[in-house]
This record gives structure tokens, C-alpha cells and sequence, in this order.
């Protein structure tokens, strides 16, 4: 993976936004890494071996990010620390189920194509499409690696069509509902999912909490897959943990339908927790979801045998994960960034 790691600073449990000259309280708060670490995070988790190249600074809150994703089990071998730059920064303010953020930052001053001139051996990438496409996608093509891709918040509001023309380059192409309407300038989700099946194999695309739609041109499946209703509390990352979910399944082989439903338990399980990456699922916090659900349906309750239903595809590879290792804990966010001695 490739891309900008920031120090996400999530306030959550805010009863609205403020308004200028007004200050309000939050019942919540959490530190942890954001940008593309939540997505890295979020694979390394599901048992993915994880390589990250990005910048970071030398600062106190680039020692914190560094070790955070080393503890994390990610490979930052092609990473770089950079003398006097400051880590990027965002703070993300929660409210009413959804979340509004402030970042600053500077252009790293090492280009990414310093960082990654050439590929690893991988059996996936995932790539952040903006104005220029990175030298390796194409070179990974082919060498029959797959390539996901997404895109993020367009500052100018233009979407640029050049962009929409990247996602022929793909695999699979993983927006949300807004940025996929925007770019394709259609005015309902399915529209553009229709027209950007078009162009991509494969096309899955968020829409909150309507769930997700999706298109596999090449198995002919295309699905709707409601997501989980949950008491969200912080909705950072949420898609970023979609998107490694469903890189998760491709790689495991499982039907269109299975990985979408996959992608949504796992951004569903994430909003209930602060911050993006730290909230991402373990296997042990699927295990746990799994079996409270199966001890729900067979005390009656039809809601989840329903979910019991249509989450059974997970006992084999739970199983699997369980004997790979017992403990299946996972760090969370919390407000303050521990000193290394702490760590």
C-alpha cells in the first residue's frame, strides 16, 4: 500500500458541530494512525501480510504512528523517515452519525515515486486514484497481481473525468455513493455503479446505511447487501475498512455477495469504536460477534437467524484463524499518546 499516514485525532459523542465563537464538550476522544493506515491496519488485522510505503516525520507524533503500525505487524521497510517535517494531522469531529475532519499538512518531500519505484512480490495492491496514476500499477497488471482502488473527497468539486479514466487500469474499484454519482455525473447510486461496471471488472459501492451494491462483470453477480444495524459511534475509517474486508475475501475466493457482506460486518463492527484503524475487527472480534449471534437465534430470536443465515460462510474461516493463534486481541484508540516508555 502507498499513500499518507496522518495522526487522526477523533472527537466523538459531539451533539452537533460547532458554530464560530461557541465551544461544546465531547464525551469521547481517541489518538491513533488515519489515512492510509487505517486501510493497512484494517488487512494486517484480517491476517493479511501488510507492506506500507509512506512518509513520516521525525517528530513525537511520527515516533507514535511508526511504532504504532510496527506493532501492528506492518512491514514499513519501504517507508522513510523525514528529517524536519511535521506529521500530517487531522482531527475529525463525530456527530449525528457522521463526521466532518480538519487536516493539515505539507507535501512529503520525498515523491512516492521514490518510495515505491517497483512493486514488492504481492498478490494485491490497493491504489488511491488522483490526478496521476503510479508507474507500478501497470506493471503489477501485469504481473497478474490484483489492484484495488478507491478515491477520497474532491477539495475542488470538479471530479475530474481524468480520474473516472484511471479505474479502466483496475480491478476492482471500491467508492462511496458520493464520489461515485459525482464522477460519473449520474444522480442515483445503481446509475453509476451501471456505468462505471462499464469500465472496471469488478465494482462494489458504499451507500451508509443502505448498505452496499455491487457488480462482478466477470461472474455475472450483482448484489445488494444491507448493512448491520449498529449504535455507531465514530464513522472515520469505516470505508478504508471496507475496502481491506473485501481485498480479504477476493484473496480467499469467495463469491461477490460473501465479500460484500464480509466488508459491511467489518465496517459495521469499526463504528462503534473511536478512531479508523485501531477500531478496525480482529478475527477475534468476529468470532465474538458470530457467536453472540448464533446464541441469539437459538434462544428465538429470528433477526438473528436470519444473520445466522447469512453470515455461516464465516465458521471456516474463523476456525481457521483461532488455531493460527489464541490470542486475538487488538489495541484500541485511546486519548493519550503514550510515551515510548509506555509502550
Amino acid at each position: 500500500m502507498q499513500g499518507t499516514v496522518f495522526l487522526d485525532v477523533v472527537f466523538t459523542g459531539l451533539p452537533g458541530l460547532p458554530g464560530l465563537g461557541t465551544e461544546i464538550h465531547a464525551e469521547g476522544m481517541g489518538s491513533c494512525p488515519g489515512g492510509i493506515a487505517n486501510l493497512a491496519v484494517a488487512a494486517s488485522r484480517l491476517g493479511l501480510r501488510t507492506s506500507l510505503a509512506a512518509s513520516f516525520g521525525d517528530d513525537l507524533y511520527g515516533d507514535f504512528l511508526h511504532r504504532t503500525l510496527q506493532e501492528e505487524g506492518i512491514d514499513l521497510s519501504l517507508s522513510r523517515r523525514i528529517p524536519d517535517w511535521h506529521s500530517p494531522v487531522t482531527v475529525s469531529l463525530a456527530a449525528n452519525r457522521d463526521r466532518a475532519m480538519i487536516t493539515h499538512s505539507h507535501p512529503s518531500p520525498v515523491p512516492p515515486s521514490d518510495l515505491l519505484a517497483t512493486l514488492p512480490p504481492t498478490r494485491a495492491a490497493v491504489v488511491h486514484l488522483g490526478e496521476d496514476l503510479p508507474d507500478w500499477v501497470s506493471s503489477a497488471r501485469s504481473s497478474d497481481v490484483l489492484v484495488f482502488g478507491d478515491v477520497g473527497w474532491d477539495d475542488s468539486e470538479q471530479w475530474s473525468r481524468s480520474v473516472v479514466d484511471q479505474v479502466g487500469c483496475l480491478d476492482a474499484f471500491l467508492p462511496n455513493s458520493t464520489e461515485a454519482m459525482a464522477y460519473t455525473r449520474t444522480d442515483d447510486p445503481w446509475n453509476a455503479l451501471h456505468a462505471l461496471a462499464d469500465q472496471v471488472p469488478v465494482v462494489v459501492i458504499t451507500c451508509g446505511g443502505q448498505g452496499a451494491i455491487g457488480i462482478d462483470s466477470g461472474t455475472g453477480e450483482q448484489e445488494w447487501v444491507p448493512s448491520l444495524p449498529v449504535n455507531a459511534v465514530d464513522a472515520t475509517g469505516a470505508g478504508d475498512v471496507f475496502a481491506a474486508a473485501f481485498v480479504a475475501g477476493t484473496l480467499s475466493g469467495w463469491s461477490l455477495r460473501n465479500r460484500m457482506a464480509f466488508a459491511n460486518l467489518c465496517a459495521a463492527l469499526s463504528v462503534q469504536q473511536v478512531g479508523g484503524s485501531l477500531a478496525a475487527p480482529g478475527w477475534g472480534d468476529l468470532a465474538d460477534w458470530l457467536s453472540g449471534v448464533r446464541f441469539q437465534a437459538e434462544n428465538g430470536s429470528r433477526a438473528a437467524a436470519v444473520l445466522l443465515h447469512s453470515y455461516g460462510f464465516l465458521d471456516e474461516p474463523l476456525t481457521q484463524a483461532l488455531a493460527a493463534g489464541p490470542n486475538l486481541a487488538v489495541r484500541r484508540a485511546t486519548a493519550t499518546i503514550a510515551r515510548s516508555s509506555d509502550a
